[in-house]
């Protein structure tokens, strides 16, 4: 069959419907996917999906696929992707949630896990190539069942965590999946819960769910000024990704609230390596190590981390991005009510919870700015700098190229590395002052220019 080859990632498989993602294409998802499990000794596989408006056919089509040949299909129906990985992790061992994360609603795709593992990179280029050449077994034996794991998701999010205090929270999932379980999950665990937008609703009619981006977050601050709710807690489409804003409408990034969990984490697991990726604060490691902890700068990528994470039998994982992986106590996926939950379980010990918050160490940095490149050549272009970085930066800025070039000075760092879904360059900088800030900005941009003189840098669009 044919495919578009652009829509399988490096993590996941994601398409516009019906232009590069169509019904026969999902199918044929569900065929490769079901022989790659058959072979890895998997006989049952969970299928979830978000609340995207193509979600319902291309599950049902994706399901097919499965049972085609021969793979007996969980379906838990309307789901946020944690849901389905908790499925992949209780009931079985191998999931596909259709999502399409936080991409414009004409967009959908696919998160696997095989086996007790998300896969990403050659295992993804592997399903396109069986999908090519239509290699499978059809048989017609498989059998779907359904599923509803919410009351034993929530029953096991409830019983873990405790909160010291009762707590009144702004809860804003911007029409997506989540806002079906995350209200009534923090309602459980003794919060008052303001709610905005938990109507799940494909249209994304209020604004588009990526909490990683300032203007989807002005309905909850708004909501923290009108009212006497402590904390603002958002998510996006499919729940995996969690943001956090403070009474008085600061944005507390992923790698900040790394810090806390990390402290806690570490009070129960001493010595534990604590894995984030190369776009995280400067200021993340040393909280790490003065916790007790080892830091663990590593790719970015939800599957990456993961994957380093269970070398390293780590605890805890985070990315700048927003996923959050807890091991301790928990399963080791990416969960943003539950990330949530253990975030609440943290501050509500303080009479103020935001002044905690707000407390936490901070630098100058720019969002994330992206060069537009031609397809192929971010990864060429960050090669090139890895190798002129080895003669321009000396002691003591120190040079990372575990993903693209990352160069650490006592006041701050830059990074340029290559999107692995999107071909841009990737960039942020960050000082421990403004001064800081635009100098290393200015010496990052002047090595870039070396490389390719006609970029042209703007605001990252996720």
């Amino acid at each position: 069959m044919q495919v578009a080859s652009s829509i399988f990632k490096a993590y996941d498989i994601r398409g516009i419907v019906p232009s590069t993602l169509t019904e026969e294409v999902a199918r044929g998802i569900g065929r490769a996917f079901g022989m790659a499990a058959l072979v890895a000794g998997e006989k049952t596989v969970a299928v979830g999906r978000d609340g995207r408006l193509s979600g319902p056919s291309l599950s049902a089509v994706l399901m097919q696929g499965l049972t085609d040949v021969g793979v007996n299909v969980i379906d838990i129906g309307l789901a946020t992707t944690p849901m389905l990985y908790y499925a992949a992790a209780t009931l079985c061992t191998s999931g596909i949630q259709v999502t399409g994360s936080h991409n414009p609603k004409d967009y959908n795709g696919f998160k696997m896990v095989l086996a007790g593992r998300a896969i990403y990179g050659d295992e993804i280029q592997a399903l396109r190539l069986r999908m090519e050449a239509e290699d499978w077994t059809i048989t017609g034996a498989g059998q779907v069942t359904q599923a509803n794991v919410l009351p034993d998701y929530q029953a096991r999010i409830v019983g873990d965590v405790k909160l010291a205090r009762p707590m009144k929270v702004v809860v804003d999932c911007g029409n997506g999946v989540a806002g079906a379980s995350a209200p009534e999950i923090f309602r459980q665990l003794g919060c008052e819960v303001i709610e905005l937008f938990s109507e799940v609703d494909g249209n994304f009619p209020n604004h588009h769910p990526d909490p990683s981006k300032p203007e989807n977050l002005r309905d909850v601050i708004k909501a923290l000024q009108t009212s006497d709710a402590e904390l603002g807690l958002a998510f996006d489409g499919d729940g995996d990704r969690l943001g956090i804003v403070t009474k008085d409408g600061q944005n507390i990034f992923p790698d900040r609230q790394m810090m806390l969990f990390a402290k806690d984490v570490l009070s129960r697991v001493p010595g534990g390596s604590i894995v984030f990726d190369v776009k995280c604060t400067q200021r993340l490691a040393p909280e790490i190590e003065a916790a007790g902890g080892k830091a663990v700068m590593f790719k970015t990528g939800h599957s990456l981390v993961k994957a380093r994470m269970k070398e390293l039998n780590s605890p805890l994982g985070g990315e700048m991005s927003g996923h959050i992986f807890f091991k301790e106590r928990w399963y080791g996926f990416d969960d943003g009510t539950y990330a949530g939950a253990r975030l609440l379980e943290i501050v509500s010990r303080e009479t103020d919870p935001s002044a905690l918050l707000n407390a936490l160490p901070t630098s100058f940095s720019t969002p994330e700015l992206n060069v537009a490149c031609a397809e192929g050549e971010p990864h060429r272009l960050a090669a090139e700098l890895q190798a002129l970085a080895a003669t321009e930066f000396s002691a003591p800025a120190q040079v990372s190229t575990i993903d693209g070039l990352r160069v650490d000075w006592a006041d701050g760092f830059g990074l340029i590395r290559a999107s692995n879904t999107t071909p841009v360059l990737v960039l942020r900088f960050e000082g421990h002052t403004e001064e800081a800030l635009h100098r290393i900005e200015a010496q990052m941009l002047t090595l870039l220019k070396r490389v390719k003189p006609d970029a042209a840098i703007g605001a990252a669009s996720h």
